[in-house]
């Protein structure tokens, strides 16, 4: 700063840095002393209307009564008498009924969305497109079969099939060729698919039964995909899926989503959304 005031007549403080830069006296704009009034009259106002000031064991609730829980509760309410004209047509009407009409086809979708993420996405993936040894939604292979009214069971019930362990009944060398004619999507091909009774719970011609949730062992889509596929057959064909007598069995169950978890309407909803993924029979 600068010991003598090189503008005299100017309005300024005194304090002048590198001979010109120095501090003015003028008056803030008009447009900004209004706002700045204007502020703190607003946070007056806004603290009697609204809860702000803490007090020794509440605070002050404001004279209109406001808080966010109620906020919540009034746009819900809201939010259900939009939903109303739909939710109170689905407990009376069948699956095939809601597919049929369009528009409640359409809220179902968008209503069962959240439903869907909420409680089978963590398995199934977004969109059903299935998460590591979790079965995929969105394709046309269904253990259970894939009509809507099947997987309302299925989600009602869940699911628990049953492959026996055959590391006692086959050897190494038959389990190697009943892999590999699995792996070409060829499973007959085996005569070891006949005389080991492969038949009984695979069918005859090792489609799969859903009555029985046995996998279609012909369209090489697998339960259990891995990146050695050949290798995760053999370990399947061994070690069997849900045996209890071989400690080293794959686990794959679909928990009940009935009774105190969802209702009947939302389990509606889910299957009709699951139907239309794209993989519904």
């Amino acid at each position: 700063m600068s010991e003598k005031n090189p503008f005299p007549n100017e309005n300024n403080s005194g304090h002048i840095w590198d001979n010109d830069l120095r501090e003015l006296l003028n008056d803030p704009p008009t447009w900004w002393r209004i706002g700045f009034h204007a502020s703190w009259i607003l946070v007056i106002v806004y603290t009697i209307l609204y809860p702000s000031w803490p007090m020794l064991t509440t605070h002050y609730k404001g004279v209109m009564g406001w808080t966010a829980m109620g906020e919540y509760k009034e746009d819900l309410q809201s939010l259900e008498q939009i939903r109303a004209k739909y939710e109170d047509q689905l407990p009376g009407k069948s699956a095939a009924a809601i597919m049929a009409d369009d528009e409640l086809s359409n809220y179902v979708m968008k209503s069962a969305k959240v439903l869907f993420g909420d409680n089978c996405a963590a398995c199934h993936g977004g969109g059903g497109a299935g998460n590591p040894s979790y079965p995929i939604l969105a394709d046309d292979d269904w253990l259970y079969g894939g009509t809507a009214n099947e997987i309302i069971t299925s989600i009602t019930n869940g699911r628990k099939g049953v492959m026996t362990a055959h590391s006692k009944s086959l050897s190494t060398a038959e389990i190697d060729e009943l892999a590999n004619a699995v792996m070409k999507g060829e499973p007959t091909s085996s005569p070891l698919f006949m005389t080991k009774a492969c038949f009984a719970c695979h069918g005859p011609d090792g489609k799969g039964i859903s009555a029985m949730g046995s996998a279609n062992l012909t369209d090489g889509i697998y339960r259990f995909a891995e990146e050695d596929q050949l290798a995760s057959i053999k370990y399947t064909i061994t070690h069997g899926v849900n045996d209890a007598s071989d400690p080293a069995t794959r686990n794959a169950e679909m928990p009940t989503f009935g009774g105190s978890k969802l209702s009947e309407t939302d389990i509606k909803k889910l299957a009709i959304y699951v139907h239309k993924l794209g993989g519904g029979k």
